[in-house]
Order: C-alpha cells, then sequence, then structure tokens
C-alpha cells in the first residue's frame, strides 16, 4: 500500500521540527514531504553575527537534505492551497508553475517583514530577515564607510557613516549592537590617506525602553551596554518619512544617513490570509492541538499560526523562534497520532527563558528566569545557540574562537545587490526600479 503523503510547507524553526520529529516518529508509515524555497535551514539567531563579520554564512545554515535524510525536499516558493482537492501550489527555482498533493498538510511559512504606513520606508529601508539581507548590510556598511573615506564634503563623510536602526526589539537590538562593534573596528583598521569618520548609530523605537517584550532587567542591561559604546538609544521615537539620503524622526529631527535598517517586526506569510480561513491578525487559527477548525486533516505552527496559549488564557503564543521550535514538535507528534501512532498532545509551553547577544563578551540573558548579564551571559547565550543549533556546531565555535583572535575582514564581496532583498516582498519591483539607496 502506498504511504499517506504529509507535505508540510515551510523550513523554519517550526516547520524543520516539525519534519525531522515526524520522520523519526511515522517516517515509515508516511512520506513527508517539505516545500521550501531554499535547500538550508536558516538559523535566524545568528543572522546579526554574519551581517557583522564573525560567521561566515554558511555556518548558519543547516542543509535540509543533510539533515533529514527520510524526508523528500521540494524547492520552490508556495503561492497557494486548493483544500478542496488537497493541493499546494507552488513556482520551482526557473518560475514554473507547479502542484503537490496532500494527505497532510503542515502550514510554517513563517513570516515577513512588517511595514507602515509611512512615506519612503519601503523605498529606502532595508529589513533583515533572511541571509541575503545580512550579506547586503555587511557590505553596505562597509561601502558606506569606505565612501565616507573619500568624500571631501564633511556632511556627506558625517551621513554615510550614520547608521539608523528602526525597531529596539531582539533584531534591531543585536544589529545595533554588532553593527557597532564592526563598524568601528573597520573605522579603526583603515589606512587610507583619509581617516574613517567615528561611525554613529540611532535606535529608534516608539516602546519606551529596548527589548519592551523581556524584563525590565534585561531591558536595562541592553541600555546600559549600547549606551557605553555610544549607540545613541532613543525610545519613543521613530521615523516619520524617510527619504534616500536621510530620515526624518517624529521629534521633527532631520538625521541624515545612507543606511535605514528595518526591524519594526514580522507579519505573518501573506500566503495564509490567501487561503479563505478564519485568521487572527493575519495568522491562521487553530486550536490547541494546532488544527484548523473544520479541516483535520491541515495544521499550522509557527509564526503562520494563532496559536492559543494556555498561560495567558485569551491570548496567542507570541511569534518567536522559542514558540515556533516546540510547535513544530508538537505538530509532527499529532500529525503522527493521525495515522496511529502515540496520542495527541495540546500545545503548552512555560517561558523558560531569553538571551540576547550584544557582541563582544557582552550579552543580556534570564535562563531559567534568572537575571544575567556581562560575560556570563554572553557564555550561557552562545551555549544556548550551539546547543539548539542542529548542525555546524563545530565550525561556529571555530568562528567565535577565531574571532577573539583575529581582526575581522572588511570588504565587500559584491554577492548580493540592493535589488534582491526588497522591503517590501508584496512589490519586490520597488527595489528593481532603483528606489532604494545603495
Amino acid at each position: 500500500m502506498s504511504r499517506s503523503r504529509v507535505v508540510i510547507v515551510g523550513a523554519g524553526f517550526a516547520g524543520y521540527q516539525a519534519a525531522r520529529t515526524l520522520s523519526r516518529r511515522a517516517g515509515k508509515q508516511t512520506e513527508v514531504v517539505v516545500l521550501n524555497p531554499t535547500d538550508y535551514f536558516l538559523y535566524l539567531p545568528l543572522l546579526p553575527q554574519v551581517a557583522a563579520g564573525i560567521l561566515e554564512a554558511r555556518r548558519v545554515t543547516v542543509s535540509l537534505t543533510g539533515t533529514l535524510p527520510r524526508v523528500r525536499l521540494v524547492i520552490g516558493e508556495a503561492t497557494g492551497v486548493d483544500l478542496d482537492a488537497g493541493r499546494v501550489r507552488y513556482t520551482d527555482p526557473e518560475c514554473g508553475e507547479r502542484s503537490l498533493g496532500y494527505d497532510t498538510l503542515v502550514l510554517s511559512v513563517g513570516s515577513v517583514n512588517r511595514l507602515l504606513p509611512i512615506p519612503g520606508v519601503a523605498e529606502h529601508a532595508t529589513g533583515f530577515r533572511g541571509l541575503p539581507e545580512a550579506l547586503y548590510l555587511r557590505d553596505h556598511m562597509v561601502r558606506q564607510l569606505e565612501l565616507a573615506a573619500q568624500a571631501d564634503d564633511e556632511d556627506e563623510r558625517r551621513d554615510r557613516s550614520t547608521f539608523v536602526v528602526v525597531g529596539a526589539g531582539y533584531t534591531g537590538t543585536e544589529v545595533a549592537a554588532h553593527g557597532q562593534l564592526f563598524t568601528a573596528s573597520v573605522a579603526a583598521r583603515h589606512r587610507g590617506p583619509r581617516p574613517v569618520p567615528q561611525p554613529r548609530w540611532l535606535l529608534l523605537d516608539i516602546a519606551p525602553r529596548v527589548l519592551p517584550e523581556l524584563d525590565e532587567r534585561l531591558s536595562r542591561t541592553a541600555d546600559r551596554v549600547l549606551r557605553r559604546r555610544g549607540v545613541d538609544v532613543r525610545p519613543g521615537t521613530s521615523v516619520k518619512e524617510a527619504m534616500a539620503e536621510g530620515v526624518l524622526l517624529d521629534t521633527g529631527e532631520y538625521v541624515g544617513t545612507r543606511s535605514l535598517i528595518w526591524c519594526v517586526g514580522v507579519r505573518p506569510d501573506p500566503l495564509v490570509s490567501g487561503l479563505g480561513l478564519p485568521v487572527e491578525r493575519g495568522r491562521l487559527v487553530v486550536d490547541r492541538h494546532l488544527t484548523v477548525p473544520d479541516h483535520p486533516e491541515v495544521f499550522a505552527c509557527g509564526d503562520a499560526a494563532a496559536v492559543p496559549d494556555v498561560t495567558r488564557p485569551g491570548q496567542f503564543t507570541p511569534m518567536t523562534a522559542q514558540h515556533a521550535w516546540r510547535q513544530g514538535r508538537t505538530a509532527a507528534v499529532n500529525v503522527a497520532a493521525r495515522y496511529g501512532i502515540g496520542q495527541p498532545q495540546a500545545y503548552e509551553h512555560h517561558d523558560k527563558g531569553f538571551a540576547v547577544d550584544l557582541g563582544g563578551f557582552s550579552a543580556a540573558a534570564n535562563p531559567l528566569h534568572v537575571p544575567l548579564s556581562g560575560p556570563l551571559a554572553g557564555l550561557v547565550t552562545r551555549g544556548y545557540h550551539l546547543s539548539v543549533l542542529p548542525g555546524n556546531r563545530v565550525r561556529v565555535a571555530a568562528d567565535w574562537a577565531l574571532e577573539a583572535l583575529l581582526p575581522r575582514q572588511a570588504v565587500q564581496l559584491g554577492m548580493v545587490g540592493a535589488e534582491a532583498v526588497p522591503l517590501d516582498t508584496d512589490a519586490p519591483e520597488l527595489a528593481r526600479r532603483g528606489g532604494r539607496a545603495a
């Protein structure tokens, strides 16, 4: 008899864990298929270290075929789902329109950059959600400092060495922390006839403090580290308008810059809203078993799913990697139970703490809700990443050791252009029209 086919759409934290768990539990009874635009799982928490030249790009990618031997990989971008026919439509890497049938579907498509209706942001800002954006940002920072050294006009020199990060959550805080260390290193090691101006970093957020979603003690730790390094932290402040050569803040102040880095958060992949099923703020509504109501053959997890939070009645779990990782496992357990293997489980997760890498030997962490800072927090944070990372652990540890011993390389590789990293993924033609500043 032919095996039932389980299609998992997306191989982020939720999809990867679902595929790995399901293939181990029910690999003989089911055909597990992963549909994903790339052939790797991206470990997003270490992406700021790629942008800062600490880790080589391949270190944060884990081969799907190399680590999921019992899973069939189909490379493509999902474009829609026919729930009645049981088929997923997708575009293959050569732009061919195809479809894939399923008996059970797991939607773990993840999220995309969240935009706000602010003039100029889509055209002039750079997001930070994937490997191309990290590689582009690394080249961009080096390029702007080199151009600043070449410029004759003092205003241009200052503007090119100014970097503005909008969003002081996990991503924005880590990007600002690592970016400041990286650009300071590039400026200090420049040996041209003209010095590179001292890089200036601004971190903006409408919230009253950095890391507003975390305990105030962790927030104060991160704020203290950033300010000590010279980062201009401005809570309660955001961008009113973005232009090619600067930004206008909602305070009325104009800041000249060629570098606007957009880290205000994420929104569910638009694929979810196009299914015609009930959603909650763009996330697919599911029950505690991660099943879509009235569609027992469809599961959803990760950023794509509005999962009831048992620790906060009436609310949904936040869109974090920690939840996505665990929801992927629960979804796999419940898919296996659908085929008579084990018992279904309701998703229940209690926060075990967070860790924010601030670069160097600094971090803010609260493992098991014990607040830590300084080198100990840095050690705990890196240890946590090594324990969760499903591959490349030795290579990552080796890069960390080299980073502590040797200066970082600061050259432009030119592998990713601005047109390849549009902030508005629903309208990539914006970048192709040349809207984003170089």
